[in-house]
């Protein structure tokens, strides 16, 4: 989110709007705003290669706090806003963060996790006044440092932590070359070809912040001098009028929004135009083919779709004509070289689900953490996998499975539970939908669904055995769940994905799963 050279070149052009206030900021405000933090984190004596963190909601003191630290060579972390103190906190000492940043909003989780990460020396809030000791308003604390950039920027860059879906989030490590910070890391060139960026491009940010597609998303549009405007939470009527109110060209976005925004009724879908965007593009979760279809007769072939672990170890993308042509598939690698193997390393046939494996395309690790580290590589340490599970058909087009750890045995058959959730979504009756496997006595386990009823469906018996029916028409009855129950509300992230070991916990109790 380095902006010096777009602050020469435009410093009066907004850098960023948000989208329900409306408040502007311009690249010169922005450049300036950085500097200053950037100044106030040196005089802190944090140096190149420190760390620091921030937990916040998409506001708009966000993008500075990052951009500060991309130009004072340091690693920055932005947390999950909806963790709890005690996450929060093993995160900061994990990361052995030295400062924090947060809101008023997020103060008192702040503050909290604080009392329990006693690495951390100071906490700035951007909104909010500070308590003449370890708390500071960041206005106060930076407004006697240099609105300028100093003469010793070097590059610094997110260090990101896996969502921690199945387990303890992870914080993944880049190595970070002593080089100004005009200069890009190599994963950030590759993205900005992937996601087909040009300069003067308007990017629509429907997403959290400090989920790495839509940090990278929003510091790649800044580093080209577009223009992101950044939604506070996504609606979807509210993002299909601000393609219309912006004129945007690119945006990025996750399965459950394409939901939401094809059950709009047909008379709000109709009335924007959506003539601007010139791509569309989608990740981080399995979309449905049915709702992918259903996309692409709506905005045209402007949908493309890519692959890839926040690791970033490799990729695979498609454009719209490709996944017409091999349908449900999330295309061909274009970084690293993928490998599918069963449990014994060896290759599958095509067509046959294995773990992926990839040859790095860009190396990492997980900080502080050696075994889990090692618990991704291969033997011979050539190779990384993050555990999903997929497989690859003749013309070498990738098709994800599921993840291994939510695979389930029944009977001693694997079912892949992600199927069953694709077709569920689609139907009138279901807002969100979760399949995974339960204990079973005699098979060891069996399909369950978790529901989320839509809007003023009541949910129950008669709904549960309505969509068992539907599911035994379209698939396997092994696939289909014996069981429905239902939530108000499914635990999913706001990046689009599922938080699945929730919902498996209540069923596995003390006994052993093989989620870990």
């Amino acid at each position: 989110m380095y902006t010096g050279i777009q602050a020469a070149l435009r410093p009066d052009q907004a850098a960023f709007i948000m989208a329900s206030s409306g408040e502007t900021v311009t690249y010169g405000e922005l450049d300036a705003r950085s500097n200053r933090l950037a100044h106030w984190l040196r005089a802190r004596g944090l140096g190149r290669l420190d760390h620091y963190a921030m937990i916040m909601e998409n506001n708009a003191r966000y993008i500075e706090c990052c951009a500060a630290g991309e130009r004072a060579g340091l690693y920055y972390t932005c947390v999950n806003s909806y963790l709890t103190p005690e996450e929060l906190a093993y995160i900061l000492t994990n990361s052995q963060s030295r400062v924090l940043i947060t809101s008023q909003g997020k103060r008192k989780t702040a503050l909290e996790a604080m009392a329990m990460a006693p690495g951390v020396e100071v906490c700035l809030v951007v909104d909010g006044p500070g308590d003449g000791g370890k708390v500071l308003n960041l206005d106060d604390a930076v407004s006697g440092f240099p609105a300028t950039a100093s003469p010793d920027d070097r590059l610094g860059t997110a260090m990101l932590y896996s969502s921690g879906t199945t387990g303890r989030p992870k914080g993944i490590l880049r190595p970070l070359p002593d080089v100004t910070p005009d200069k890009v890391l190599p994963l950030w060139d590759f993205l900005d070809n992937l996601w087909r960026y040009r300069d003067g491009m308007t990017y629509l940010s429907p997403a959290p912040l400090y989920h790495s597609a839509p940090h990278m998303a929003v510091g790649l549009t800044l580093r080209r001098g577009g223009t992101a405007v950044i939604m506070e939470h996504f609606d979807p009527e509210q993002y299909l009028a601000l393609v219309e109110r912006y004129r945007i060209t690119h945006s990025q976005l996750v399965p459950t929004m394409f939901s939401r925004m094809l059950k709009l009724p047909d008379n709000i879908r109709a009335k924007f135009d959506l003539s601007s965007l010139e791509v569309a593009i989608h990740a981080a979760a399995p979309c449905p083919p049915q709702v992918k279809e259903a996309m692409i007769a709506w905005w045209g072939p402007i949908i493309h779709e890519y692959y890839g672990a926040t690791e970033g170890m490799g990729f695979t993308a498609c454009d719209t004509p490709e996944w017409l042509a091999h349908r449900g598939t999330v295309g061909r690698v274009l970084a690293g070289e993928l490998h599918v193997l069963d449990e014994s390393m060896d290759p599958t046939p095509p067509g046959e689900p294995g773990t992926l494996w990839f040859k790095m395309a860009s190396p990492f690790e997980y900080f502080q953490d050696p075994e889990r580290t090692a618990d991704t590589r291969s033997a011979d340490g050539t190779m990384a996998t993050v555990g999903d599970v997929g497989y690859l058909d003749p013309d070498g087009f990738l098709y994800l499975t599921d993840r291994a750890t939510f695979m389930i045995i029944s009977g001693g058959v694997n079912v892949y539970p992600q199927e069953c959730e694709n077709l569920l979504i689609t139907h009138p009756k279901v807002a969100d939908a979760a399949v995974f496997g339960v204990p079973n006595e005699d098979l060891g386990e069996e399909v369950k669904a978790v529901i989320q009823a839509a809007p003023g469906v009541e949910p129950g018996p008669g709904l549960a055995a309505e969509l068992i029916a539907y599911c035994r028409e379209h698939l396997a009855g092994i696939k289909c769940p014996r069981t429905i129950d239902f939530d108000a509300e499914l635990p999913r992230l706001p990046t689009g994905k599922l938080y699945k070991r929730v919902l498996r916990d209540r069923y596995w109790g003390d006994r052993k799963s093989r989620i870990v």
